[in-house]
Parts: C-alpha cells; structure tokens; sequence
C-alpha cells in the first residue's frame, strides 16, 4: 500500500486537473505529513512515475502571470480503478512493521548490562517528548482540518501512547532482565 500513490489519485479524483505546483500546495493545506510517511517534495516525481503507468495523463498546459507554463495532469480511468483499490487497502490492511529496538532488546552486550535501564530511561524521555510535540502540533492543526483527518492525527497520538506504556512497563522490568541474562536459566529449545 503506497499512501503517496492514494493521496495523489485521490487528490486529482477530488479536484480535477492541476499542475504538480499545486498538488504540492494541496500536501501542504492538508498536513498530510502529520499523519502519513508522504513528504512534500515527492510527490512531483510521484506524479511522474504515475502518469508513465497510465494511472495519471498529460491534460493540457497553464500559464498564470509572468509564471512558467506548467503540465496539467488527470487522473485516467486505470487510476480511478487503482484509486479504489488503494482506497480499501489502505482502511482494510493492517500495517506491522517490526522495531529493531526489540532486535537489540534480544541481543543485549553481556559486558554492558547495567547500560539497559539508562538507555531506556532516554527512550522513554524521547518517546514522551515527541508524543507532547505531536499533540501540540496536532491540535494546532485540528480546526483546519475535517473530523476524518482529526481521527488520522490522533493514531498517531494513540500509537505514541502506547510505546510510552509499553516503556513504562519494561523500564520497571529491566532489573529483572538484567539479571536474567546474566544468569540464564535453561530453557528448552524446540527443533523442527
């Protein structure tokens, strides 16, 4: 599921032709990087690799002032086509990805230990940091944008919410950590 290839089909399902100046201005009103992994400036060469799959096409050219004259673009039947399958992927698809942290959590140095509860002390303060930036620039946001993209801007919060509980809980069991990989008890190891 790409959200860069749904904003952009969507966006010109919504407002018709338009030059990749004003998608970008239109990434921009709509904050779409509180809540999505799209950067501002990809999307001229989104747009690009999508017209040469037929799912946008070339629909004339415009001038403003003194400006440059710029590529209007639409989207085709093909793009609406793959607009609504992006559409029921991207609300019906479940989204995992692993976090190396709990990689390095499973391959702890023996000789460094006693580092565990600082490092997660630091994470916890850096994750607890970045959830108040977050709602303090979402609800900055919050009146210039619909009740859906409220709720898009709070999972963002919700998911920070909960490494912060999920921290919490392991800061209180690093000791016990600690201590069990210094003294592994055997365990038994299951083989195909």
């Amino acid at each position: 599921m790409s959200s860069i290839r749904l904003f952009i089909l969507s966006s010109f399902a919504e407002l018709g032709p338009m030059h990749g100046h004003r998608l970008r201005l239109v990434a921009e009103q709509n904050h779409v990087h509180l809540w999505t992994d799209i950067t501002v400036g990809a999307v001229y060469g989104a747009m690009k690799r999508l017209a040469a799959e037929g799912l946008l096409r070339e629909a004339g050219q415009e001038r403003e002032g003194n400006r440059p004259t710029r590529q209007l673009y639409e989207i085709t039947e093909e793009g609406g086509a793959a607009l609504a399958a992006l559409r029921r992927e991207g609300l019906s698809d479940v989204w995992f990805k692993y976090d190396p942290f709990d990689l390095a959590l499973t391959r702890l140095d023996s000789d460094a230990l006693e580092t565990l509860p600082p490092i997660l002390t630091e994470r916890l303060t850096q994750v607890r940091t970045l959830l108040a930036e977050t709602k303090r620039v979402n609800e900055g946001a919050r009146e210039y944008v619909g009740l859906a993209k409220q709720w898009a801007l709070r999972h963002t919060e919700y998911r920070l919410e909960a490494e912060v509980a999920y921290l919490t809980d392991l800061l209180e069991a690093a000791g016990k950590i600690v201590s069990d990989e210094r003294h592994p008890s055997p365990r038994k190891v299951k083989l195909r």
